[in-house]
């Protein structure tokens, strides 16, 4: 009960606060003849000095398929109020009054730019009047400013959005507006924006004629400055596609006899398009300009969708027979001699080398050369020209083709009955019948030998033919992956992962 008493009496002792009384009685003062369509100067010659800058808060959207930017900012506007003025001493210590905006003259500065619905997009607040007639307008407000937004570098791209202020009715004349900062606008409150980084605020004052108007009309222009923040684009977008690209290449590996080399790259192929279906829902929706990650993702595309043509073709290779085709030249020169000497590839038992490729072209001239040169009838049962310089000795083995040196005594003997018909009375009928059978025979086996010999040697060129094609394959897509990739990443203005 004791503190109680005490507190009244402490109370009693107080003077009373006339504070309230005195407020009344100076917006009374104030505002019985003031007069809102009036700009407050002293000499209506001069304009009216209106400081003007904003402070930033959020950056709740970019729309880039609108070219919208939605902030969240509050406006600051100073100015020196002529006819509101008071001493405090009069009015028992009241320095400072908050007057609603529609009671007073303010200036109507608005957003050029503004997409907003109602144009413009501030919370009439309370004008804060001091006694020597300095008035302070701070409105919050949710603005919505036309931006021009590149996206040919998302998602490295940089945004500048300009904020344009000015006066809708009041010239340069009669109303001049003036930069608060010369830094720019205020980010010390500034909240972190998850997808983008605020680089910078500048605002510059300018002076515009119109073709509506031959007066000057100021305005504060305000530009954002922000960088989009690529860890998620990163993370969720470039690795999972490069990954994919990378499984692409294994199928350049698998030997054609597996039977699933195709199958790798089709569905390789599949799961590449089922992400980048995915992938165009987080892509901006404009039009006007090509992202970089979605030209990036083209390419992509056309390297596995290619990598599938060229396996069809490394196993049409691997197939291919004798009978069904016949190697062309340049294909033999490419695929068998020079493109596997630079991929440094060798065949078993025959090494690749610059000098064994030119060796072995010299060697085929020499052969056709040889061949040319022969008589209608070498060419004709495979054999010589040294019959017609006299017979071979007994030990001769000389061009008896493929038949080994016990032949040699058959095709002697069917050379002398078949060219000196002079001797064929020496030699009876039913012999030189027998020996010309055997000689048909041997020539009809020597001949498919020769021909299976043949056929293997141009399935096992086909076949080096699709490995080779494999590697080279191998390589120029792996180079691909990692040129474009690269090149993405540096031909970015910045990578911010914060």
């Amino acid at each position: 009960m004791a503190p109680l008493l005490v507190a009244l009496a402490l109370m009693t002792l107080l003077p009373v606060s006339e504070q309230g009384p005195h407020e009344k009685r100076l917006l009374n003062a104030l505002l019985a003849s003031y007069n809102t369509l009036e700009r407050p100067v002293a000499n209506e010659s001069e304009p009216l000095e209106v400081k003007f800058g904003l402070t930033l808060q959020q950056i709740i959207d970019v729309d880039e398929k609108n070219q919208l930017l939605i902030t969240n900012i509050w406006l600051s506007l100073e100015w020196n109020d002529y006819n509101l003025r008071w001493n405090d001493s009069e009015y028992g210590g009241v320095k400072d009054l908050r007057i609603t905006p529609n009671k007073l003259w303010k200036p109507d500065v608005l957003m050029y730019n503004s997409a907003d619905e109602g144009f413009d997009g501030t919370y009439q607040t309370n004008v804060v009047v001091r006694n020597n007639g300095s008035c302070l307008y701070v409105p919050p407000g949710i603005f919505k400013s036309t931006c021009k937004i590149d996206i040919t570098w998302f998602p490295f791209d940089d945004q500048h959005c300009d904020m344009k202020f000015g006066s809708w009715t009041y010239d340069g004349n009669q109303l001049d507006l003036v930069l608060k900062d010369e830094n720019g606008g205020d980010l010390s409150d500034f909240i972190t924006n998850g997808e983008w980084y605020l680089i910078g605020m500048p605002g510059k004052k300018n002076t515009i004629t119109y073709a509506c108007c031959p007066e000057p009309y100021v305005d504060v222009t305000f530009t954002i400055m922000i960088r989009r923040r690529t860890l998620y684009y990163f993370f969720n977008l470039i690795v999972p596609c490069v990954l994919i690209s990378s499984m692409a290449l294994l199928g350049f590996t698998l030997p054609p006899d597996s039977g699933e080399k195709l199958t790798l790259g089709v569905t390789i192929l599949l799961s590449l398009t089922v992400f980048l279906n995915l992938v165009a829902e987080t892509l901006p929706q404009v039009s006007d300009a090509i992202p970089l990650l979605g030209t990036y993702f083209n390419w992509i595309m056309f390297m596995v969708a290619s990598s599938v043509v060229l396996t069809v073709v490394v196993i049409n290779y691997h197939h291919r027979s004798a009978d069904m085709y016949e190697m062309p030249k340049w294909i033999k020169s490419v695929l068998l001699q020079w493109l596997p000497w630079i991929l440094r590839m060798s065949r078993p038992g025959k090494k690749i080398t610059r000098k064994t490729i030119m060796l072995s072209n010299r060697m085929r001239e020499l052969e056709l050369k040889e061949r040319s040169s022969k008589s209608l009838l070498a060419n004709v049962l495979d054999i010589d020209d040294d019959y017609r310089h006299g017979p071979p000795a007994p030990n001769s083995t000389a061009s008896t083709g493929n038949l080994g040196p016990g032949c040699s005594i058959f095709r002697t003997d069917f050379r002398r009955s078949f060219v000196r018909p002079s001797t064929m009375e020496d030699v009876g009928m039913g012999h030189h019948r027998e020996l010309h059978l055997i000689l048909r025979e041997l020539q009809f086996i020597t001949a498919r030998m020769k021909k299976a010999d043949e056929e293997a040697e141009v399935i096992s060129d086909w076949k080096f033919a699709a490995m080779v094609v494999d590697r080279f394959c191998l390589f120029v897509f792996s180079l691909f992956t990692i040129i474009a990739t690269v090149a993405v990443l540096l031909s970015a203005p910045h990578i911010i992962v914060q």
